[in-house]
């Protein structure tokens, strides 16, 4: 359940007590033992030659106009199936060990002992030592900063007496959690040429997708021994093995950077990582529950950079393994990567917005489609940006204001005029999309969200749903910060956005608690689990239309009546930063820390959720907004320190935090 990974954003490694991948089927069942990169995708080919267009579409009567969304898969399963699990993520390749024990047959890996593992934070090396019957062995394994480039050293007397080789293999192509279908040999190609004596190229086909994988070695030869399986066998008097792989999209046109200069690359990487930025730490603390927070502050930060700052926006397990098929979810991102510009990383934030200005152009069709304007953004997607086809994902609204958001940090981050020229076109087209999809109800003489609609918390009714909370306050907000890029540029504000804003419907209250949606009065009785979005409004926004003191009845009312066994990892940040605007630390805290299975940290630092799911990186990007929040503050908040910290119990520093919006 808790191996380890190294990587750089673009491109992660995860090994197991070996430092890599040598006994993968013992983890198909926790977190499987994957090599993935934001550029590794493939298809299978489309079922009896169909296509994205040949897709029905269900209608939806939406105030008298008939809206089409890709939600059922009656009569077409087969392309309903096929447009969601493709293209998938792709395992680039697995790299182990094979141990033999002096009898010579194969060690399993409770032959085993004296295991000792650490990953090195400061370095980022992963460093594994174990015996096998009694014969230590030591693995180093580390990641280029730059490169999708491995380095390993092993080092153990099973190297001379020729007992010990390191082992690369390939499979096919899988939209399974593994990312790798082992029983298709004949289903794709390696080609392998020699490049140097200790250095070969390996060309990888399936079925119209392709890439390359340099490998160079030291201390053996690289020997084929069945399709797509590689052996370095010690050659003669060797004490060790290094081996070199480099994972590519295209042909390498260089060798691979000696061992050594990758190691140092990681080490000095990893020093400039924690030595800027931001830091907290909670030594001092009487709370007992401070060290545990401060390990999850710690691993939190070390896990999103690796896996979700990349040039994608990240799949909810980042670069570990494949959960729903290795797309991403664009209303999760803000809960992968937000934290980085609010921890003073901006650049780790901004390497995957460039997804919204590549993509805005399918945005753009998607919402025409449907009879918008401006741009539409998706659910879950590939590199493609091509909504996938589920009964939820296609009715969700409350990722439409993200680009906003993001583009928001940036300008505060540097209010310039090239930052408004870089991000305006996504500011002005989400705006646009927002102000077209709020309806005016002539007989209430207000804007209204939906129905159909389904709100963050997903277990509602689309054509039954109208005006959830949290998206009523985020279209809001988005609207008027879209107007503030306008007068930045030296514009006037838009009036369709400005009447928008104007006539926007209010919060939806019942019994002094805010509501799911304006519909749901059974919002605390029987839909009492999944995200209590509601909350979001005030937190995870600035409040825009929000009551405090409703806020709060409503935060003690989730406290005590929500179910949650049935939420989500970054509910518990959310929560948090709820109470801590609310001027509520003691339940902040509370919230951050509760102790459920939706909010267990494993010891790697990945936040579990279920069989199935043992981790979800929303969780951690969520906690490091959180606490930048309950540490540094929020924009027209508290000039205390730590104002999301109770003053008995905590003793918070800080240094390089960003308050929040």
């Amino acid at each position: 359940m808790s191996p380890l990974s190294v990587g750089n954003g673009e491109f992660a490694f995860t090994g197991d007590i070996t430092g890599l991948q040598s006994f993968p089927d013992e983890y198909e069942k926790g977190i499987a033992l994957c090599t993935q990169s934001q550029w590794g995708w493939h298809s299978f080919p489309a079922p009896n030659g169909l296509t994205a267009r040949d897709f029905r579409t269900t209608t939806y009567d939406t105030h008298g106009r008939m809206v089409g969304y890709p939600t059922s898969s009656d009569g077409q399963k087969g392309l309903f199936d096929w447009l969601r699990e493709n293209p998938h993520r792709l395992n680039l390749g697995r790299i182990g060990l094979r141990l033999r024990k002096s009898d010579g047959t194969e060690a399993a890996s409770s032959d085993l002992q004296a295991i000792e593992q650490t990953l090195d934070l400061w370095s980022g090396l992963m460093t594994s030592r174990f015996t096998l019957e009694g014969v230590a062995v030591k693995v180093d394994v580390t990641c280029h900063p730059e490169l999708d480039l491995l380095a390993i050293v092993v080092e153990s007397p099973l190297v001379t007496q020729k007992r010990l080789e390191i082992v690369l293999s390939f499979p096919y192509g899988s939209p399974q959690v593994n990312a790798s279908d082992w029983k298709r040999p004949d289903a794709h190609s390696t080609t392998r040429h020699l490049v140097t004596p200790v250095e070969c190229e390996l060309q990888r086909r399936l079925d119209g997708n392709q890439y390359y994988v340099r490998a160079a070695y030291e201390g053996g030869e690289l020997v084929d021994e069945a399709p797509h399986t590689y052996a370095l066998k010690p050659r003669t008097g060797a004490a060790k093995l290094v081996f070199r792989c480099l994972f590519s999209a295209k042909q390498p046109s260089t060798p691979t950077p000696q061992t050594a200069t990758v190691f140092e690359a990681a080490r000095q990487y990893w020093a400039k990582f924690w030595s800027s930025g931001g830091a907290v730490e909670l030594e001092g603390s009487t709370d007992p529950r401070a060290r545990e927070l401060e390990r999850r502050i710690v691993l939190s930060q070390y896990l999103t950079a690796i896996q979700c700052a990349g040039s994608l926006p990240p799949q909810e397990t980042g670069l570990t393994c494949n959960s729903w098929y290795g797309k991403f979810h664009l209303e999760m991102h803000w809960w992968h990567a937000v934290h980085f510009a609010y921890w003073d990383r901006l650049p780790l934030l901004e390497r995957s917005l460039d997804f919204y200005r590549k993509n805005l152009t399918a945005a753009q069709s998607l919402a025409a489609r449907q009879g918008y304007r401006g741009a539409r953004w998706p659910k879950m997607v590939g590199p493609d940006a091509q909504d996938s086809p589920s009964p939820i994902g296609p009715l969700l609204i409350w990722q439409q204001p993200h680009p906003i958001y993001y583009a928001e940090l940036c300008y505060r981050a540097r209010p310039v005029a090239a930052t408004l020229a870089k991000y305006r076109d996504i500011v002005y087209q989400t705006a646009e999309f927002l102000s077209s999809f709020a309806w005016l109800d002539a007989k209430r003489g207000e804007y209204v969200l939906g129905p159909p609609v389904i709100p963050a918390q997903e277990n509602h009714p689309p054509r039954e749903t109208w005006n959830p909370t949290y998206e009523l306050a985020y279209f809001r907000w988005a609207l008027e910060v879209a107007q503030q890029w306008r007068v930045r540029a030296g514009l006037t504000r838009e009036p369709k956005w400005e009447e928008v804003l104007a006539k926007l419907a209010p919060l939806p209250v019942k019994d002094g608690l805010y509501l799911a949606h304006e519909n749901c009065p059974q919002t605390f009785t029987e839909r009492n689990r999944d995200h209590p979005s509601m909350l979001a409004a005030l937190g995870v926004l600035p409040g825009p239309g929000v009551d405090p003191e409703t806020m709060r009845n409503t935060l003690k009312t989730v406290m005590t009546s929500w179910k949650w066994a049935d939420t989500w990892g970054w509910d518990y940040p959310m929560t948090a930063m709820t109470a801590a605007r609310l001027g509520e630390p003691g339940i902040a805290v509370d919230a951050l820390l509760l102790e459920t299975q939706k909010n267990k940290y494993l010891p790697n630092g990945h936040n579990y959720q279920r069989p199935g799911l043992h981790l979800y990186l929303p969780g951690n990007g969520g906690l490091l907004t959180a606490v930048a929040l309950m540490a540094a503050g929020w924009e027209n908040g508290p000039t205390d320190p730590a104002p999301g910290f109770p003053r008995q119990g905590w003793n918070v520093r800080m240094e390089g935090l960003k308050r929040v919006i």
